[in-house]
């Protein structure tokens, strides 16, 4: 038997009912493994098949573990944690990917790469083997995105399947994703991490198996889509947001003396409604992107660094002073519009006077509002208890839900 200290590389497949295709992935990822001179080991990590597709694996040579966390990228995690290979390579057990040919992500991998990527579209794609709407919408997109937020501009193909990696490299990025998701944090996470990351030219095959795949075009689409925008939230909401503020407020400043003349276009209360509006919501956007930027934070997602100060006037205390001087700016501007009011004996006034007090001082009302209450889900995201919460116990019939003493 191996011992597993000279394991050099384990080929990773993630398994659910997969008995048409598993013995075929696992015996050409074995061959190819002994073709390219390489001690290595097939793990098969089952995320409870109920098929046959252990016993299958086991016959052809693989190791088998089960996955306790269903779902792709909880069959990935269990099986990156009980890989014995310096490296790992994995890929679907469809019989999809090009098992037969590991050598490139081998190479790559002694390289001293810490992520080698396949290129499908490098490689070669077989007729049928992709489908069209995820072949020139879903990848060039998702792919795009990826280059754009997070700087992989060596990653053409962003959610290849197959993939090699250093495997104590990847453990050390904490991963968590349980579902489709983890493709795209496994690489979004080493590019954060500033991790090596460069791709190699792979081949994409007719799926081998009869039955749908577990692939949920639109649904796992917006997961990774989802999850690529929530991870750089400063690109997608904290520099737009501010872009769109600090134009909201060029525009309320230019609008509440008067009406601007721009050549032969007249801007006047209209206009200052639009550029209330854009204050709003330009600074909700950037406090929600604080918000995420702490979430990350909190739970470990994206690495700390010097410039996350920009976040502290999210504390509940900064944003209860701002929220203050804000609610006490917009309260002295509806004092000063009803007593202007008054002196004309409450009766029907100008609208185009009014409102140019009016709108901006309900605008800081409502920044108010909002920046004191974000600084507050600021605070609940930054609480860590010293224990778990007590466990609901839900009685039969009528009773109410009780905690159970102790807890």
């Amino acid at each position: 038997m191996t011992n597993e200290r000279e394991i050099e590389v384990t080929v990773l497949l993630p398994c659910l009912n997969e008995a048409e295709t598993l013995e075929t992935c696992v015996r050409k990822a074995l061959r190819s493994l002994e073709e390219c001179g390489v001690v290595g080991e097939v793990l098969v990590s089952d995320n409870g098949s109920a098929d046959g597709s252990q016993e299958i694996a086991e016959r052809a040579g693989a190791r088998v573990v089960s996955a306790p966390i269903r779902g792709y990228g909880g069959a990935l995690l269990n099986g990156i944690e009980q890989a014995r290979g310096r490296y790992v390579i994995m890929a679907d057990a469809d019989d999809s990917y090009a098992l037969s040919d590991l050598g490139p992500f081998i190479e790559a991998l002694r390289a001293g790469h810490d992520v080698v990527m396949g290129n499908r579209f490098r490689g070669g794609i077989a007729a049928g083997a992709m489908p069209p709407l995820h072949r020139y919408l879903g990848n060039p997109v998702l792919s795009w995105l990826g280059r754009a937020l997070f700087g992989l501009g060596e990653v053409r193909d962003f959610h290849c399947g197959m993939r090699g990696f250093d495997t104590e490299r990847i453990r050390a990025l904490g991963l968590c994703m349980p579902g489709m998701e983890f493709a795209s944090e496994l690489v979004v996470r080493a590019a954060l991490a500033g991790y090596d990351i460069v791709e190699v030219p792979t081949t994409l095959s007719p799926d081998g198996r009869s039955r749908p795949p577990h692939l949920r075009t639109w649904r796992d689409g917006w997961r990774h889509l989802r999850f690529l925008l929530v991870f750089a939230p400063r690109k997608t909401l904290v520099r737009p947001g501010t872009a769109l503020a600090l134009l909201g407020l060029v525009g309320v400043g230019a609008l509440t003396p008067g009406p601007l003349s721009l050549g032969s276009v007249q801007l006047d209360v209209s206009t200052l409604v639009y550029a209330c509006l854009m204050v709003i919501v330009g600074v909700q956007l950037v406090l929600f992107g604080g918000l995420a930027e702490i979430y990350g934070r909190q739970e470990r997602l994206v690495p700390r660094r010097a410039s996350d100060r920009w976040i502290r006037f999210l504390r509940l205390e900064t944003s209860v002073t701002i929220g203050l001087l804000l609610l006490a700016a917009g309260a002295a501007g509806t004092v000063g519009a009803v007593w202007y009011w008054g002196l004309d004996g409450f009766g029907d006034l100008n609208p185009h006077d009014t409102l140019r007090v009016v709108l901006p001082s309900a605008t800081a009302i409502a920044l108010g509002v909002v920046v004191l209450f974000s600084g507050l889900v600021g605070s609940l995201l930054t609480l860590r208890p010293a224990y778990p919460a007590p466990t609901i116990v839900r009685q039969p019939g009528p009773e109410r839900d009780r905690v159970p003493s102790g807890a």
